[in-house]
């Protein structure tokens, strides 16, 4: 569970102020509030969104609103704790808001973009909320107003969770915004089942005043050490033309083989990848996006035996894979703004369209590879909407590479995601998530457990060379909003899974596993730290040696 230093404060200062209180959705979401305070900004009425482009109407002035953690102005926002919270936090700065919108003043108004430009303010972990809208029109020129919502970024606390028996432990001190400018820096320090790792990590997604996305990462673990270096410039919009990028990752582990909850081989490894690529695309054409990369990946992996292990290990094969390869998207312009999905009192935005993506390449000893192999990559996915809300997401991946006529290391991925809205405060959620596997090298598994979806059991539990796993939730989200800093939902829930195939280093699978559950949901509203933490409880309701009857799970997670 991450908890900041200040948000400890915070809670302290309101319990000496007051009782936790339930409160409906507050105002404090520009989503839902009007444009009153927008440094003279008014709404009037306007002609159509249709009207207006038909019109050729451009932009006229762009106001920007970014609106502070708390907002002072209702009364229960309005303490000595939380303006100091506002005092100290500096918000993001207006340029780096502007650069990130897809309009300028003097560009023809389309609504397409003010929603695009939307989405992309929402998915940044700095704000907590984004809304765009005209609000003047006169002598052609549209004035637009964008609505932000800051939240705290500083995060000098510690982690804790807890999932398949395991803890994970860890501290930090990073700022996700740093003194407003986008800004990611940080040091993290985690203790898991696998190794301790200080990770070292700065990042800016508009170097230069760009679309560049620069990362540099260091992380000094317990068995080696890791760094990531990249610079990229995305599709960064489905109206994008250009995309380039460039990346190395390298560094030495050791890693384990699982089964039943225990590691049963070990062994170092040596890693590196380095890739570029170039991409065009001709933009937003009939509500289609095609996109072409091309690019070149370096992929090594050297695997030497463990010293600590006490017999001798089952070392993978050494890989070296130079390929140049090609790439094909396509996208189809389908959003849904939603609210209590998967967030908890947070806009959501959800891909309904369908998209598709291949990429094959070909490995050869010209180009450095120590065998002749093609690689293959592949994704497709689709949505479904229907009237009262309800949504169906469909996704498939699918990646390997085939060597001398025989596939190797290949696997298919499926899932299924279901949301049925019942009421306003109750939805059902069923997935479906499902793993096929054929002559995987030695370091990749398929694994089930407690850390991946199978709650009710020990973390990586059973291995194979299939997985299949049903989780069945019904959903509760809650108008309670404890301190005015955090969400409150629940979950009551079944999972069943099942692994498939023999390994070479564990028994066979002991077939379909079933578990039953509750627990809570806690969204924190006014930081980025963290979106959804979990506090569940899991019941294993098949009988195991060395499972325990009752599985406790703390997780923090990006969805309900």
């Amino acid at each position: 569970m991450r908890a900041a230093v200040l948000t400890v404060a915070i809670l302290a200062g309101c319990n000496l102020a007051r009782a936790a209180e339930p409160a409906g959705a507050p105002a404090d979401s520009p989503s839902e509030r009007g444009t009153s305070g927008a440094r003279g900004a008014r709404t009037e009425r306007l002609p159509s969104d249709a009207a207006l482009e038909r019109a050729h109407a451009v932009i006229g002035r762009v106001i920007i609103d970014n609106r502070n953690i708390f907002n002072l102005a209702d009364p229960r926002d309005n303490n000595w704790l939380f303006r100091l919270a506002d005092r100290l936090h500096p918000r993001t700065r207006e340029y780096i808001i502007r650069e990130q919108l897809l309009f300028k003043p003097g560009d023809r108004y389309s609504r397409h973009a003010l929603d695009e430009s939307a989405r992309i303010l929402r998915a940044l972990p700095y704000f907590y909320d984004a809304a765009i809208r005209p609000v003047s029109y006169r002598d052609g020129k549209v004035d637009v107003l964008v609505i932000t919502h800051d939240v705290w970024t500083l995060n000098p606390g510690f982690d804790f969770s807890r999932s398949g028996g395991s803890n994970t432990t860890g501290g930090q001190i990073e700022e996700l915004n740093l003194a407003g400018t986008g800004t990611k820096i940080g040091a993290v320090r985690t203790a898991d089942v696998d190794r301790t790792t200080t990770l070292y990590e700065l990042e800016n997604g508009h170097a230069f005043g760009t679309w560049t996305d620069v990362v540099l990462n260091y992380a000094d673990n317990s068995d080696g050490n890791a760094q990531l270096v990249s610079v990229n410039h995305p599709f960064y919009s489905l109206e994008t033309q250009q995309a380039w990028g460039v990346s190395e990752t390298s560094g030495t582990q050791y890693d384990h083989l699982w089964d039943l909850g225990d590691v049963v081989d070990e062994f170092q490894e040596h890693f590196r990848t380095v890739t570029s690529y170039y991409g065009w695309s001709p933009g937003l054409v009939n509500g289609w996006v095609q996109r072409w990369n091309a690019g070149f990946t370096v992929d090594e992996h050297l695997f030497f035996p463990s010293a600590s292990w006490p017999t001798g290990s089952l070392l993978p094969l050494d890989r070296q894979f130079n390929y140049p390869w090609v790439e094909y998207d396509l996208v189809q312009d389908d959003f849904a703004v939603l609210r209590n999905y998967a967030q908890i009192g947070r806009t959501e935005d959800f891909y309904l369209g369908t998209q598709a993506s291949a990429r094959v390449g070909y490995a050869a000893q010209a180009f450095g590879s120590d065998r002749s192999a093609l690689m293959f990559f592949g994704s497709a996915g689709h949505g479904v909407g229907w009237p009262g809300g309800s949504i169906l997401l469909l996704s498939t991946s699918t990646s390997g590479r085939v060597e001398n006529g025989s596939l190797r290391n290949a696997e298919v991925q499926g899932s299924m995601n279901l949301y049925v809205v019942e009421t306003e405060r109750a939805k059902f959620y069923a997935g479906l998530q499902a793993v096929a596997a054929h002559a995987l090298d030695l370091d990749n598994q398929v694994l089930l457990g407690g850390d991946n979806g199978l709650r009710g059991y020990p973390l990586r539990f059973q291995a194979g060379t299939a997985s299949t796993l049903l989780t069945l939730e019904q959903r509760y989200f809650t108008d309670w909003y404890p301190f005015r800093l955090w969400r409150v939902g629940g979950a009551v829930f079944f999972d069943a899974g099942r692994t498939w195939g023999t390994v070479p280093y564990g028994p066979p699978s002991l077939g379909l596993l079933k578990d039953v559950g509750a627990g809570l949901r806690i969204g924190n509203a006014r930081s980025g730290l963290g979106n959804v933490t979990h506090i569940d409880l899991a019941l294993p309701l098949d009988r195991i040696s060395g499972v325990k009857g009752l599985q406790f799970l703390v997780q923090t997670s990006q969805s309900f």
